[in-house]
């Protein structure tokens, strides 16, 4: 089905109303005479009357009431409804026979402005529960409807992952200030128009005017339709955008989906803004005897000092647990007998006050910790007690058992294969403070019979203060054996390690595939962070302060990859979001894409792959255009997965698919941008 709109302002609207309810009542008459007994319903009710009349002008009513063909009912209210602008009282929505009965309940809406109740999904049918997508009733309280409408795309700016059900906030340039070194828009002004966009982070915004916009996007992390900083992922668009001056774009009924979709106009990256948190305290706790745990409300916290009552300063191992050290593991590095069930001290740094200023802050600390019996420890407890009584019943001597080591390693595997670029890793649950390296012993064994002592070089971890890597001659034609032996080792806790030994394998090349990136600076000293990731999304290996020339990744599993590359900017190797106030867009995050542009390449076993990333290609300005043939693959390979998935399932399973499906078939299946639906210039 492909509905043609001309320019007119009111006929795009009526186009675009008809189209929002179209995919409903197409469904249900598709289904018309179904017997009793027969398939599983599967279609959304149908609006069959409303009072007054959707697009309504000059609306003096205190009340909307929407009628369908069968009883429905509202869930997720505060989640999924909204009214664009937002009123200064919220409305009131209560079920009345087949219908939803809307209370007005602001006496003093805008003059001249146009309303739309947006329901989102939040409409179903009693009984199975099929959601109505896109349903919303508009009227004006003057004598004309706003008719322009405007698309757009939101993503999160690192993982390049659509970010639905954002909010997008338009606010009409010539009614706030031009930002000049610090944008506050988003916090002085209401915006005098609302979209949101659907799952595939694609948004439609109707009931526009022919006027310059400020355009800003959030995405709503606690469903309080209320943009919150440093909590809310926030994006925004430079410049300002006319939609009567904006080129023309598709819109379809995407009937798998069940909601309408777009090629965007618009291209949002979002971001959380942490120059937004404020500094505090937020929590602090004793999760374990000799473990205690500070969480910030931002990054980098100043401590200026930190007392804790019977603790050595220089016996407090301090580890980081976040990114931005918003999160510190304490860790005591004494007796555990030295230790008082609730420990007290003292913590003095920088925070915030009610004025936003960081001041000197001083804060008491109470830190309670009880020991806690797993049930083996009790069975063992009730063992040795119930042995000791007998022995003493019987008058000979009773000696305690040796408890069992506490000394833990994490992820620690008695066979295990090293990749010769990364070595053998090694984690630890708390803090060593004894290492006798000496003690440890690493054999390796050849094909012909014999056995050398190798050198084992140990290697803290810079990051983790509980993680080392053992370091040595790793050639894959030999087999490996490491034995710690007792008490080589020991934690915080004074506890020593019970006799560890493992059985290693080499990684060969040959087994794995391999990366030759050819990188092509944009300028000069320009570097940049490398990400192979699966297709999962899981970060397999990273490369920091990567510059020109040829860099080169071994031991690549086989398997779909896909190559992240991020511009940074500041050199710091890692990826730096941006600056709402300051409109700074976030450090650009890109994949990489062969000739064919696609993100997704295949690596084989044995194989060598030669990339050439070019970023003055890969970091070009993002044009509507690239972007709607980006998403049109995406959508491809997401609709080949579906088919596969459903292949896998068998015929059988499909056929009662189709039979459940109902009639929803406006366009095929064919992609962003191919698509069935409204095409030519909507203004």
């Amino acid at each position: 089905m492909v509905m043609k709109c001309n320019t007119g302002h009111g006929r795009g609207a009526t186009a675009l109303v008809l189209l929002f309810f179209a995919g409903a009542f197409l469904s249900r008459c598709a289904s018309i005479g179904t017997p009793t007994g027969g398939p599983k319903d599967t279609l959304p009710p149908v609006v069959v009357a409303v009072v007054p009349e959707d697009g309504t002008t000059d609306f003096k009513s205190k009340s909307v009431y929407i009628e369908f063909d069968e009883y429905v009912q509202l869930k997720d209210q505060q989640k999924e409804i909204f009214v664009s602008p937002a009123m200064g009282k919220k409305p009131v929505f209560s079920l009345r026979g087949r219908g939803i009965y809307i209370q007005i309940k602001d006496d003093s809406l805008l003059p001249e402005t146009t309303y739309a109740i947006e329901f989102g999904s939040a409409v179903a049918d009693n009984n199975e529960g099929n959601p109505l997508h896109g349903l919303r009733y508009v009227f004006s309280t003057g004598p004309t409807i706003d008719s322009l409408v405007c698309s757009g795309y939101t993503e999160d700016s690192y993982t390049a992952d659509s970010l639905g059900k954002t909010f997008i906030w338009f606010f009409e340039a010539d009614s706030v200030e031009t930002p000049g070194d610090y944008d506050s828009t988003i916090f002085k002004y209401k915006p005098s128009k609302i979209a949101r966009s659907q799952n595939n982070g694609i948004f439609i915004a109707q009931n526009l005017k022919p006027v310059p916009y400020r355009v800003y996007a959030f995405f709503d992390t606690n469903d309080n339709q209320t943009y919150e900083p440093s909590i809310d992922q926030v994006g925004f668009v430079d410049g300002t955008y006319n939609p009567a001056e904006m080129p023309g774009f598709s819109i379809w009924y995407d009937s798998v989906r069940r909601y309408p979709s777009a090629d965007p106009q618009l291209y949002f990256r979002l971001f959380t803004d942490v120059s937004f948190r404020r500094q505090s305290l937020q929590e602090s706790s004793r999760p374990d005897q000799h473990k205690v745990q500070l969480c910030f409300g931002a990054p980098n916290p100043e401590i200026l000092s930190l007392r804790l009552d019977s603790i050595p300063s220089d016996r407090i191992i301090v580890e980081p647990l976040s990114k931005g050290r918003d999160t510190l593991a304490l860790w005591l590095n004494v007796p555990s007998e030295s230790l008082p069930d609730t420990l007290k001290g003292e913590i003095v740094f920088m925070a915030h006050d009610t004025l936003n200023v960081l001041r000197e802050t001083t804060e008491e600390l109470k830190l309670p910790w009880r020991r806690v019996e797993s049930r083996e420890q009790e069975r063992e407890r009730e063992r040795n007690e119930r042995a000791k009584a007998k022995a003493e019943a019987a008058g000979e001597e009773w000696r305690e058992p040796q408890a069992a080591s506490t000394f833990t390693m994490i992820g620690f595997e008695k066979t295990a294969e090293v990749n010769p670029e990364l070595d053998l890793p090694l984690e630890f649950a708390t803090p060593l403070t004894r290492f006798d390296s000496t003690a440890v012993e690493l054999l390796s064994f050849g094909t012909g019979g014999d056995t050398l002592r190798e050198r084992a070089i140990f290697i803290p971890d810079t990051a983790n203060v509980r993680r080392w890597r053992l370091r040595s001659r790793w050639l894959p034609e030999r087999q490996y054996r490491l034995r710690i032996p007792p008490d080589a080792l020991a934690d915080i806790t004074g506890e020593g390690n019970d006799s560890i030994t493992a059985s290693l394998t080499v990684s060969k090349v040959e087994d794995y595939a391999t990366l030759r990136l050819n990188v092509i600076p944009r300028h000069e000293g320009d570097v940049y962070l490398l990400q192979l990731v699966n297709s999962d999304g899981k970060l397999l290996r990273e490369e920091r302060n990567v510059g020109g020339g040829e860099h080169v990744f071994y031991y690549v599993p086989a398997g779909d990859m896909r190559l992240r590359i991020i511009e940074d900017v500041n050199g710091n190797g890692e990826w730096d979001g941006g600056n709402l106030v300051e409109r700074r867009q976030s450090e650009r995050a890109e994949f990489y894409k062969n000739d064919e542009q696609e993100e997704l390449f295949t690596t084989k076993t044995g194989w060598e792959f030669d990339l050439t990333l070019d970023m003055n290609d890969i970091f070009a300005p993002v044009t509507m255009e690239e972007l709607i043939q980006r998403l049109d693959r995406r959508e491809q390979t997401r609709l080949r997965k579906e088919a596969e998935r459903r292949a896998k399932e068998g015929p059988r399973k499909e056929e009662q698919q189709q039979q459940q499906g109902g009639g929803l078939n406006m366009g095929g299946m064919g992609g962003l941008g191919g698509l069935g639906g409204i095409t030519g210039n909507m203004f």
